[in-house]
């Protein structure tokens, strides 16, 4: 017999996100032919991360926002667990945030047509290169932070994996502040290849901003490995 949370994830939760991700990705993405900045989509999306965690049962506790300057840009380098992680971030730091995501999410309908229209930067990862970099430097001209993911893929065990330089290019040409976060619960949500949902506390650590002024290009994997020890500290 399937677990009770299968049945819940199956007959509850899925058919409740979709309505969620039909209605809000709806508006966000009618909403982008007035507001062209996307900022009206992002609220969508906090909108649609807070509805999903509530849904879910997930509460999520944050530590160390009082660090951040609301006025200030950052790019935010997060561990990642979870396919909850997403939300989790969304509804728990108040920036105009986008993320750094792989291209084949701009096919989903309704998610990725908010993706495309609100200003989040889609790789394709077999062609990522200085256009992908443009993006990210529009982004932050226009006053928004960003959300990567450094390791690449989520965690099957539970470990922070190495950092990949590459997401921290832009952070570093444009004298941005890396603030690593690390989540904390995410993984026992939702495992990575499992479909089953659970409700759960999820604890979210804000680090303290690392400056990236003065810090060479040619040490950036250097500097990638510094944030994630950061945030794999914070999770030990």
């Amino acid at each position: 017999m399937k677990p009770w949370h299968w049945w819940r994830t199956v007959f509850v939760l899925i058919p409740a996100i979709s309505v969620y991700t039909i209605v809000l990705g709806t508006i966000s993405v009618l909403s982008t032919v007035f507001d062209r900045s996307g900022d009206f989509g992002h609220g969508c999306a906090r909108a649609w991360s807070r509805l999903i965690l509530w849904t879910t049962g997930v509460k999520v506790r944050v530590e160390g926002l009082e660090q951040l300057d609301p006025a200030r840009s950052y790019v935010f380098a997060a561990n990642h667990q979870s396919i909850y992680d997403i939300p989790i971030v969304f509804a728990s730091l108040p920036f105009q945030v986008r993320i750094i995501a792989k291209a084949s999410l701009g096919k989903i309908p309704f998610m990725g047509w908010h993706l495309q229209r609100t200003g989040h930067v889609l790789v394709d990862r077999a062609r990522a290169g200085p256009g992908t970099v443009k993006k990210m430097a529009r982004l932050v001209t226009k006053g928004h932070s960003l959300i990567v993911f450094p390791e690449g893929t989520r965690s099957t065990d539970g470990v922070v994996a190495p950092f990949k330089g590459g997401s921290f290019v832009i952070a570093l040409g444009a004298k941005l502040p890396i603030v690593p976060l690390t989540i904390v619960g995410s993984r026992a949500i939702m495992f990575k290849g499992e479909l089953m949902v659970r409700p759960g506390d999820v604890t979210l650590v804000v680090h303290a901003p690392i400056e990236t002024a003065g810090v060479p290009r040619e040490e950036v994997r250097e500097f990638a490995a510094a944030v994630r020890d950061v945030v794999a500290r914070g999770a030990a």
